[in-house]
């Protein structure tokens, strides 16, 4: 090697680092970064289920296109009959073993009569029929996380059951008022949650859902005079909840309104006919669920790229930070490792 090239590699040497030079990159500082799945958690998604008495029976036709479309709620609230349905389903019944429930029962099983002050229907047998039915598991063990919604009795406040005793959970949901006697669970005494919560939308969302599908078969006043003191019970209830069952429907992601308006409270009769106009309303609203999943799946996409781009952000700031200028220099003339430059989330 000639002198004068000998002298230059030893400036270059002493100029950029005698560990650059030497063919030892300089280590590059470790940053924590939070690991990004490569494919983005499935959307949980939720059912609320409004009050409607024998209107109920639409929630199953509703449950099962649900089922069918790949779409199974993971979380369940309830309302009055809403939450009958409810209880059986989170104990791990599909639709088509609660559509056999449905058709083989029998109104004695859940309707007992007692003439008293706080109602003819004592409630007793519609509780042990539904803690028959989901095994005697409390709320709290059922196979999909589930709660009920009562009114408050003292107050008026909302009431939301996540533990306890199923059936009588549901029996104080269902309790309407003049027909059913209020329940007492503790130290209060509740009635029919429709009062509160109709469609019980909040109560789901706070289960956890990401995407909450509201079932709404509550009376609505239509200038008709109800035919019997059930039928005016429920109307007059549903037009107390109608100004907050709005507000609460608002928050819903999609409304599913099965045409079950002209079955009667009490018809049990007419419980096929329910369950088909709740399938074909739930296959309605089909393509409003899969844009609405669709578009809350391309939002989580978008947010975990910006998490992302702002870790790379953070891991090249402290690369820079922590390189000396000479290691800069080298960097820069291909001779040291470069800090990568973050990419841009598009």
């Amino acid at each position: 090697m000639r002198p004068s090239l000998l002298l230059h590699s030893l400036a270059l040497c002493t100029a950029l680092g005698l560990a650059a030079c030497g063919g030892t990159t300089p280590a590059r500082p470790t940053v924590a970064v939070d690991a990004q799945p490569s494919t983005a958690a499935p959307l949980r998604i939720g059912i609320a289920l409004g009050g409607g008495a024998a209107k109920g029976f639409a929630h199953i036709g509703v449950i099962k296109m649900l089922e069918a479309n790949g779409f199974a709620p993971a979380v369940i609230s309830g309302t009055s009959a809403g939450s009958v349905v409810g209880a059986l389903y989170a104990s791990g019944m599909n639709a088509f073993d609660m559509q056999e429930k449905a058709v083989a029962l029998d109104e004695a099983k859940i309707r007992d009569l007692q003439l008293s002050s706080g109602g003819l229907v004592l409630g007793q047998k519609l509780e042990d029929y539904v803690n028959e039915q989901v095994r005697r598991k409390p709320l709290e063990q059922m196979a999909k996380p589930f709660v009920v919604v009562a009114t408050r009795l003292e107050d008026g406040e909302r009431t939301v059951f996540a533990r306890g005793n199923t059936g009588q959970a549901v029996r104080a949901s269902s309790s309407v008022p003049g027909v059913f006697q209020p329940v007492t669970i503790g130290k209060y005494h509740f009635v029919d949650g429709g009062i509160v919560s109709p469609v019980p939308v909040d109560a789901a969302r706070q289960l956890g859902a990401d995407i909450v599908i509201a079932v709404d078969i509550s009376n609505k006043a239509r200038g008709q005079t109800p035919g019997n003191m059930l039928g005016a019970l429920n109307q007059s209830i549903a037009i107390m909840g109608q100004k907050l069952g709005q507000a609460e429907l608002a928050r819903a992601d999609v409304i599913i309104r099965p045409q079950v308006l002209d079955i009667g409270a009490a018809d049990f009769s007419q419980r096929a006919n329910a369950i088909v106009e709740g399938e074909k309303a739930a296959l309605a609203v089909m393509p409003q669920i899969r844009e609405r999943i669709a578009q809350l799946q391309a939002e989580r996409a978008r947010a975990a790229q910006l998490t992302q781009q702002k870790a790379q952000e953070t891991e090249y700031k402290a690369c820079m930070e922590n390189r000396s200028r000479l290691q800069r220099l080298a960097g820069m003339a291909g001779m040291s490792e470069p800090c990568t430059a973050p990419t841009t989330a598009k």
